[in-house]
């Protein structure tokens, strides 16, 4: 895994880097959309994670042969939260509004941290991101929109993978150097995922006019957001990175609104800003050193 930088510097390119990852993932989500009424969200999933290890493994070149049995592992768990976590995230927005989705997702993330979390006022920031989530509910049961049960299902079903990822990617980034954990995981993750979307699959390959969208997704979903992560990590310190990641869901809305015209009112609206400020709650607590035990005079001596 890239180390962040050793001073406090905050580069603007690095926050650029950031937004423009988020901004990648969110058009990468609407290219893939419209591939859905074609071979499915399951069929696009497999595709996009199948060329991007076929682009990452030419690039990066892994010697994964020589990889240990417990570098294996943790690659192979790697995999299995990528799949579920792409597949179940594009079954979502095949359902529900884009920003939704991604506010929904977001709940995997935050409960995590909250469990690692030893600090009590962190409940703070999950009963924010809950009371968002409630909001959701309300305008679903009686404002103009309707969310799909399903969709929802789906989306706090890829959040809870997304948890796993973030647990497997930092262990895959220790046991694995440079990114070969990563290119081996999105294979394993296609694979993970072939069943539901082999029928997919079997008809992107007689319909040559699909290639192209296909290509696009995995470009804009997987390789230039993962590019640009990687290269922000190396400009801005950590936390500032996970701040900036919390802006994902308002990035998801305005093209949601952009592309697919999503309109949105005040009570998502809301729920995306609690959804943020508890991310950046979280990630601020976390962030904070913890104090030290005062050692004992006679021992230091």
């Amino acid at each position: 895994m890239p180390v962040s930088p050793r001073n406090d510097a905050v580069r603007p390119s690095g926050i650029l880097m950031v937004l423009g990852s988020c901004s990648s993932l969110q058009f990468g989500a609407t290219v893939a959309m419209q591939l859905f009424p074609a071979i499915g969200s399951w069929g696009t999933t497999t595709l996009r994670l199948a060329l991007a290890c076929v682009i990452l493994l030419l690039v990066l070149r892994p010697r994964f042969w020589g990889w240990t049995k417990t570098q294996w592992t943790s690659v192979i768990w790697f995999g299995l939260a990528l799949g579920g976590m792409n597949g179940f995230f594009y079954s979502a927005i095949d359902k529900i509004p884009l920003g939704v989705a991604v506010a929904l997702e977001f709940t995997g993330p935050l409960v995590l941290s909250a469990i690692m979390s030893r600090a009590r006022r962190d409940l703070i920031f999950v009963g924010a991101a809950a009371l968002g989530m409630v909001l959701l509910g309300v305008e679903s049961s009686f404002g103009a929109a309707s969310f799909d049960p399903l969709g929802v299902a789906f989306a706090l079903i890829a959040g809870g993978f997304w948890a796993f990822y973030i647990i497997f990617s930092a262990r895959t980034g220790q046991l694995v150097p440079g990114g070969g954990g990563l290119a081996v995981a999105m294979g394993i993750g296609a694979l993970v995922v072939l069943i539901p979307g082999a029928p997919g699959v079997a008809e992107t390959a007689v319909r040559p006019e699909l290639w192209l969208l296909v290509l696009g997704t995995a470009l804009l979903s997987s390789v230039v957001p993962y590019s640009l992560e990687l290269a922000a990590l190396r400009r801005i310190p950590t936390p500032v990175f996970s701040i900036l990641l919390s802006l994902e869901p308002v990035v998801a809305a305005v093209i949601g609104w952009f592309m697919l015209d999503q309109t949105f009112g005040w009570l998502r609206a809301a729920t995306f800003g609690l959804v943020i400020i508890a991310s950046v709650g979280i990630t601020r607590s976390q962030a904070r050193p913890r104090p030290q035990p005062v050692e004992d005079e006679e021992d230091g001596q």
